[in-house]
């Protein structure tokens, strides 16, 4: 089971204290660390100093470590356009050696669009899925040769499709619990399959039906990576646990219900339980970043176990 660090800076993180947690991560032998794609909070936090941009925060931290995967859960498609995001990504994947990962998703969250002046259309999703049929194929087009689409929303005509990534291949990450149109578009173009948030249950069932699109769809349903992402919360007692819940301003009962909280034992217990449903790669949605002795007890005593 890979454990991956995943934050969520739009609640209030300035880009020193996203390379302190980037760091350690690293040093900390976590296999990556994620970031969320938001402009605006959400709740009753202040948000203050205010968001950083995905893609600049991660190639700060593209030269900044050496070893961590860095990626999105999900890049926002509504917020750069293909072309534009196909350079960025390559770009960052040039500037960290190989090791950018992209997750990409429809978006959903109107008010950001509202407050930064973001068109928010309704079809989103065919949206979607131009930009990873032009993304992928800008990054596929052999150099010297050029690249054209013309789809519904997006025109490209003659483009030289450059830059590469340093990598042959970036991964690419589609996730969601839509239960026809969401597996079809990763069978399609997805190495990695994430659900987010969901109970055990749920993902088993979400996992199944992507499997059963990737085998129509002429895959092996084991090509894919299948992973969750679930809020993290865990303390060597019962009273380190509730400092930390109340920290992020939840309900111990609530995140044991539907995250990753407890002792390090009750969590690796849990993990047991999404590895059993086919998770193979958890994304630790870490809400305290200046906590960083709970990264250290997570290291410790969670990933020590599952290694």
């Amino acid at each position: 089971m890979d454990l991956r660090i995943f934050t969520e800076p739009q609640q209030g993180a300035s880009y020193d204290t996203l390379l302190t947690v980037a760091k350690a991560t690293e040093d900390l032998g976590f296999d990556a660390f994620f970031r969320s794609d938001h402009y605006l909070h959400m709740g009753s936090v202040s948000g203050l100093p205010g968001p950083t941009d995905a893609w600049i925060t991660l190639a700060g931290l593209a030269r900044e470590t050496k070893r961590i995967r860095l990626g999105t859960l999900m890049t926002a498609a509504t917020f750069r356009l293909p072309g534009v995001l196909a350079i960025q990504v390559a770009q960052v994947d040039q500037m960290s050696g190989g090791r950018v990962e992209l997750g990409l998703g429809a978006a959903w969250f109107e008010a950001e669009h509202t407050a930064y002046g973001i068109p928010f259309p309704k079809e989103k999703f065919g949206r979607l899925e131009e930009q990873l049929d032009i993304v992928t194929g800008l990054w596929a087009t052999e150099t010297g040769k050029t690249f054209s689409y013309d789809g519904k929303f997006y025109q490209l005509a003659d483009s030289p499709a450059l830059p590469k990534p340093a990598q042959r291949k970036v991964p690419v990450l589609i996730g969601g619990l839509g239960a026809k149109r969401t597996p079809r578009l990763a069978a399609r173009y997805a190495d990695e399959f994430n659900i987010p948030f969901a109970s055990v249950a749920d993902t088993e069932a979400q996992f199944g039906r992507v499997r059963a699109a990737a085998e129509e769809a002429g895959r092996s349903a084991d090509d894919l990576v299948y992973s969750n992402a679930l809020v993290v919360c865990v303390g060597k007692d019962d009273a380190e646990v509730a400092r930390r819940a109340a920290a992020i301003g939840r309900d111990v009962g609530e995140l044991k219900e539907n995250g990753l909280a407890g002792s390090p034992a009750e969590v690796v217990d849990k993990i047991g339980r999404y590895a059993a449903a086919g998770s193979s790669r958890i994304y630790l949605q870490l809400l305290d970043l200046h906590d960083l002795d709970h990264l250290e007890l997570i290291s410790s005593q969670v990933q020590s176990q599952l290694n």
